[in-house]
């Protein structure tokens, strides 16, 4: 991260896409006229806000419940359905994102927040997306009665679910490893603890949060099929979207179907890439530490087309004002009073035991709701099927860890590889595995193979790259002395990846590692259950009970798998991952 030399007091950097730029008089007049990059640049802002209108329009239609929304598999249809589908994610990433600004900050900063939040999206991240739908998706429609805003927010909320949890903790990571060197200069620029957050802790997250923003946009698209797609009151809700449009291929078995919807998802990730996140990247890249511009990658072609444009490139000075008013932004500062620790004390102590009744209050609605009406005996038996489960689970994390770590590392190591292989990647993260299941069912159904053992290669393939986004993106800022001095000491082989790469990058893999096997638990309703056409496979599983149950509307039981699979992966996370985690922040000797 670099200090802006002409910074004034309480300005270590700006934040802008675009250096700050002035002029004279007359130049500003010229400048002032378009040129035809205007044209071009105003043309796709114009698209840009045509098609969000008519999405918009679209998405706050009527709508009754029992409505039957038609899905046609024509490929005409294709680009409409892309557009809604493309505007829930991001609508959802909006609201992830504010969700990871101010609760993995809070975690991050308040050891007492910490010890509620993180444990909290341990639990979250597992819980499988159609128990959030089956709790949402009811209050939703009678909230937004006879409006398609209803089955909207419900597909939306089902996707933040799947977005947020991850890049949470990789904020909170990355708020966690700030060096002490920065919050030494932010002190002694005397910044505001909003200050900091918007020029300290932002801008150091920032390249491991948009690694893993894009893949929560990849990951989405394993889940799109479920949000888009499901029942309430024993109606069935299909909203026009790819998710929608796969669901009805695989039920009928359209193989030709499933090809058009790929090849469309390869446009819409190729062109939000193109114009959102290949700009973000160069962006973010400034505020790493010790970065040249050889290491910088290719300037998006974007950022060469405003940079070009002279309207537009001069109204984009005003929003550059706009956002350091903001950034710079001072609230009124009061006296701190003689018993502000007592009444810390106290708010603490009222937080724990407004906690506590919480707690008290859920364990007796689940005790009324779910064990009253079942028998200790299947309890048991689900809680078996969430250790099978877990075998599988924890099995393919250490696999596709051994896997993707040293490609991980590999690639970050090369800014330029990095950049240019980084579309590739979002495009096979976002490739819904479902679509695969149909392949895999073929298979074991024509060769007899075990289903026990071959649905568990199912439950990564949209999770594994979690691993490999946060290793390319931990190894991507390691600072460039820490290299030059290894190069310089000749540190190689295995002593180079015991005492430079791993625990460098041991933050970021582990952060990986967790919100990967959270994913895989939530894919084990999917991945359990096999379904082609009429063929339809089964494996002992958690997530085959809750499919199950869920399916069939059977709530307490919906209620009794998703607890018992939470209570699961809380302990492995506490047992396990976050004691690595631990030694891992120590290591750096991290407050």
């Amino acid at each position: 991260m670099k200090l802006d030399p002409s910074a004034s007091k309480g300005n270590i950097y700006r934040m802008s896409f675009l250096p700050k730029q002035t002029y004279t008089k007359n130049e500003a007049t010229i400048w002032s006229i378009p040129n035809y990059w205007d044209i071009m640049a105003i043309a796709i802002i114009f698209t840009f806000i045509v098609l969000v209108a008519w999405g918009a329009k679209q998405m706050l239609g009527s709508y009754r419940l029992g409505d039957i929304i038609h899905i046609s598999l024509n490929p005409i249809y294709l680009p409409g359905y892309a557009l809604r589908t493309t505007m829930r994610l991001f609508i959802a990433l909006f609201f992830s994102l504010v969700f990871t600004f101010v609760f993995g900050t809070l975690a991050a900063r308040n050891k007492h927040a910490e010890h509620i939040i993180i444990p909290t999206i341990d639990i979250l991240q597992s819980v499988p997306v159609l128990s959030f739908l089956s709790i949402v998706m009811t209050g939703f429609i009678f909230i937004f009665k006879n409006s398609m805003l209803g089955p909207e927010c419900a597909a939306i909320f089902g996707i933040f679910t799947s977005q947020a949890w991850n890049m949470t903790l990789s904020f909170y990571q990355g708020v966690k490893t700030v060096p002490k060197e920065l919050k030494e200069a932010a002190n002694i620029f005397h910044l505001s603890a909003w200050q900091k957050f918007w020029k300290v802790e932002v801008p150091f997250s920032m390249p491991g949060l948009l690694w893993n923003m894009m893949m929560s946009m990849s990951g989405s698209w394993f889940f799109v099929i479920a949000c888009e797609a499901f029942s309430v009151a024993g109606q069935n809700i299909t909203l026009p979207g790819v998710g929608s449009y796969i669901s009805l291929a695989i039920a009928e078995a359209n193989s030709m179907a499933v090809i058009y919807a790929i090849i469309c998802m390869l446009v819409v990730i190729f062109l939000y890439d193109q114009l959102l996140f290949r700009p973000l990247i160069y962006w973010t890249e400034k505020f790493e530490e010790s970065q040249d511009d050889e290491e910088r990658a290719r300037r998006a072609w974007i950022i060469s087309l405003f940079q070009r444009t002279k309207f537009l490139r001069k109204t984009t000075s005003l929003l550059e004002e706009l956002a350091e008013l903001w950034v710079n932004f001072k609230p009124f500062r009061t006296k701190p009073k003689a018993s502000t620790n007592k009444r810390s004390t106290l708010l603490v102590k009222m937080h724990y035991l407004t906690l506590a009744t919480i707690l008290i209050f859920a364990t007796f609605i689940i005790w009324d709701f779910v064990l009253v009406n079942i028998s200790w005996h299947e309890i048991k038996y689900v809680f078996t099927l969430g250790l099978f489960t877990g075998i599988r689970v924890m099995s393919l994390i250490l696999l596709s860890s051994l896997i993707w770590l040293p490609i991980g590392v590999w690639i970050g190591l090369r800014p330029n590889l990095a950049a240019a292989i980084q579309p590739i990647i979002q495009f096979v993260a976002a490739f819904p595995a479902n679509l695969l299941f149909s392949v895999a069912t073929m298979l074991i159904v024509t060769f007899n193979l075990n289903v026990e053992i071959w649905v568990s290669p199912l439950m990564v393939l949209g999770t594994q790259w979690y691993i490999l986004f946060n290793v390319i993106a931990g190894t991507s800022v390691l600072p460039k002395e820490l290299k030059l001095a290894a190069a310089n000491f000749r540190v190689k082989g295995l002593l180079w990846w015991r005492r430079i790469i791993l625990p460098g990058i041991a933050p970021y893999f582990i952060t990986g590692a967790i919100t990967a096997a959270g994913g895989a638990w939530n894919a084990s309703i999917v991945a359990e259950v096999l379904k082609w056409g009429t063929i339809n496979l089964h494996a002992t599983g958690i997530g085959n009970y809750i499919d199950t149950n869920f399916n069939s509307g059977d709530l307490p039981r919906l209620a009794l798998g998703t607890i018992i699979m939470c209570l699961i992966v809380l302990l492995i996370n506490r047992l396990f991952w976050r004691p690595l985690y631990n030694i891992a922040m120590r290591r750096f000797d991290i407050d």
